[in-house]
This record gives C-alpha cells, sequence and structure tokens, in this order.
C-alpha cells in the first residue's frame, strides 16, 4: 500500500551539493525501470550526475528536492532552455523513486515549480518527456500541459518525442 502524502514528513527544499549522487540514481533508476535508458535523454547527460552546479550556476533556474526526512525521494525543476525566448522556461529532471510515486508528492513538485517559474516572470512552460513515461504524462495533461506537434529549444534531448507546453 502506498504512503500518502500526508502520512510523509516531506520536506521540498532547493537542491544542496549533497543531493546530487541521490538525485542521480533516482533518474537513472527511473528512466532504466520504464525501459526509456537511451541515447540523448538524461540518462546520458553528465550534468544529471552535476545538479547542483548546473542549477546554481544558471540564472533564472531552480532545482526542488522533495525529502522525507533524510532520504531523498526525487525532484523536479525549472531551467531556461537555449531557444526558448526570454517568457518560457522548461520544467526538467522530474523523477521520484518508486515509492513516492502515486502519493502527490508528484504534483506537489510540478506546482511548485510552476509557481515559482511564474513569480520570476516566465509565462509558460514547456516539457520533452517520452511514452514509456505515461502516467508522467497523465500528471502533465491533468495540470493543462497540451501537445506540440515538434520540439522547441536547445534541450540536447533528440531521445524524447512528446513535447508539451503550457501557459501560467
Amino acid at each position: 500500500m502506498l504512503t500518502r502524502l500526508l502520512e510523509m514528513d516531506i520536506n521540498i527544499r532547493p537542491i544542496a551539493h549533497e543531493h546530487n549522487n541521490a538525485l542521480a540514481t533516482i533518474i537513472r533508476a527511473a528512466l532504466e525501470e520504464f525501459g526509456a535508458n537511451k541515447p540523448g535523454t538524461v540518462y546520458f547527460d553528465d550534468s544529471t550526475d552535476h545538479l547542483y552546479e548546473l542549477f546554481s550556476g544558471t540564472p533564472q533556474s531552480f532545482y526542488f528536492v522533495a525529502q522525507d526526512g533524510d532520504t531523498v525521494l526525487g525532484g523536479a525543476g525549472i531551467f531556461p532552455t537555449e531557444g526558448l525566448g526570454e517568457t518560457t522556461c522548461e520544467l526538467v529532471k522530474m523523477y521520484l523513486t518508486p515509492t513516492a510515486r502515486g502519493t502527490g508528492l508528484g504534483k506537489q513538485l510540478i506546482a511548485t515549480c510552476l509557481d515559482e517559474a511564474k513569480k520570476i516572470g516566465f509565462t509558460k512552460v514547456y516539457l520533452e518527456t517520452m511514452p514509456e513515461l505515461k502516467k508522467a504524462v497523465s500528471v502533465y495533461e491533468k495540470f493543462g500541459f497540451t501537445y506540440l506537434d515538434a520540439p522547441m529549444g536547445n534541450t540536447g534531448h533528440n531521445g524524447c518525442d512528446i513535447w508539451m507546453l503550457k501557459n501560467i
């Protein structure tokens, strides 16, 4: 039985250097679990091992980590991806451990990211994903993300073939 969000000691906070290894492990394990560990995805990005450095070194970006006590359960971020324009950002690296999925934590992370993106002046949020991650796609649909016919910006992830956009 899944533990509900209210029964967990959840803390959502900005990423710190000590979260790098746990997050890289969570991201790669999730992609392996769903058979989405293919070239052209974050699975092979060097930045996946250095998320703190990536987000702390890029203006108008942020990454939130969800923890249950001291255990990292996953995270999600907003990034001003090259080629998206000044008012559009990208929802990136939204991954959770198997125990955190289905608890409502993913929805809370996405909502936190969307709220923060709006506060700093973005009006649209873009994302890329894969059909293998169908439960995540369903959550994005519920948040009002709509499908695009082609990718936007220069994400470097040609292994993703679902592109979505949301006005915020």
